[in-house]
């Protein structure tokens, strides 16, 4: 199964697909946002596309575990996504709390520049997301 993993921030959303098999997620690229309805055409784009067939966003949560302003941003995206894509399409929400800073952290072990590191760190989170979503799965079968 083919899934494809999004890390929404304000200004970006990181980009992640994983292999066919669903085993391992992949950074992929990084859409700058344009607003709500270019964001949304852009994703659905890619899941046509890369013939995807789950989408994982992961949800800032706050350290609580409440929904703050982040969370409802990325909600509002969420919702906009399921409107556009086929129901048969599952849309899951995932913690991801702390996925950013682990990201940083395998970037800094494969020794990528600060520089690098500021290019790819989105797209390296949704990985991160991506994969934790995609082990969960296994685990559940």
């Amino acid at each position: 199964m083919r899934a494809l993993g999004l890390d929404v921030g304000s200004k970006t959303i990181g980009v992640a697909i994983s292999d066919e098999l669903g085993l391992a997620a992949h950074p992929d690229h990084v859409i700058a946002r344009k607003g709500t309805a270019a964001d949304v055409s852009a994703i659905v784009a890619l899941c046509q596309a890369r013939a995807v067939e789950a989408v994982v966003v992961g949800m800032p949560f706050e350290l609580s575990g409440a929904v703050g302003l982040r969370g409802r941003r990325v909600q509002v995206l969420i919702d906009a996504l399921r409107a556009a894509l086929p129901p048969a399409l599952p849309i899951h929400e995932v913690d991801e709390r702390f996925t950013t800073a682990l990201a940083e952290r395998v970037l800094l072990a494969g020794d990528v520049s600060r520089a690098r590191r500021k290019d790819v760190i989105d797209k390296q989170a949704a990985a991160v997301i991506l994969q934790g979503w995609l082990d969960g799965q296994r685990r559940r079968e």
